[in-house]
């Protein structure tokens, strides 16, 4: 079974990664938008670990930054009803800590705020995962979720278009405090271009 791979990232089309392993051989992985906004620049070196789903028709293979989010996409692949594209729609919305927090909390409005999770599927996930989580170390502790703002949305949209670090927190520190997310990117973006 496939665990783990190490290599060169290649190609970068959301939510599609491709990593050549330089033994000739160069693997297409589907990786959740939480991986993606992490990853390194093509041509650069990569780890990722993985999930290898086998139905009749196809052979998917998915990467993640993380072992805690694999075990969640695991967890999440058993739910009668959840396929591998809505878990992996899941993991795009919500880190493991913060699917582990809406569950603990049964947070029903946060997970019908992920696209294509209603009501009764939000609802089947914390009847289901409630127990399971309760076994799995992550980092999650029973306060509030660390704040998330709008500069770091921004931040993660710069990366996802292959702006380095240095860029982005350079056009992160020309934007006044209170910008909303979309004029956030045009207006870094604008300042990139110049």
């Amino acid at each position: 079974m496939l665990a783990k791979i190490t290599g060169t990232l290649i190609e970068k089309n959301p939510p599609q990664i491709v990593v050549d392993t330089q033994h000739g051989l160069a693997y297409e992985i589907d990786v959740p938008m939480s991986t993606y906004y992490n990853l390194p620049n093509t041509g650069e070196p990569v780890c990722l670990f993985l999930h290898l789903a086998i139905r009749e028709d196809a052979q998917q293979l998915f990467g993640f930054a993380s072992a805690a989010e694999r075990a969640s996409f695991r967890m999440l692949v058993k739910i009668s009803g959840v396929g591998s594209r809505t878990a992996l729609a899941i993991l795009s919305g919500l880190s493991s800590d913060d699917l582990q927090q809406a569950i603990a909390n049964q947070d029903i409005s946060r997970l019908m705020g992920i696209p294509g999770i209603g009501k009764k599927t939000a609802e089947r996930l914390v009847l289901e995962l409630k127990d399971k989580f309760k076994g799995m170390s992550f980092n999650f502790t029973a306060t509030a979720a660390q704040p998330h703002s709008d500069r770091d949305d921004i931040a993660q949209a710069l990366s996802a278009l292959g702006y380095g670090d240095k860029d982005v927190n350079a056009a992160l520190k020309q934007l006044p405090n209170d910008l909303g997310v979309s004029a956030g990117i045009r207006q870094a973006l604008q300042w990139l271009s110049n």
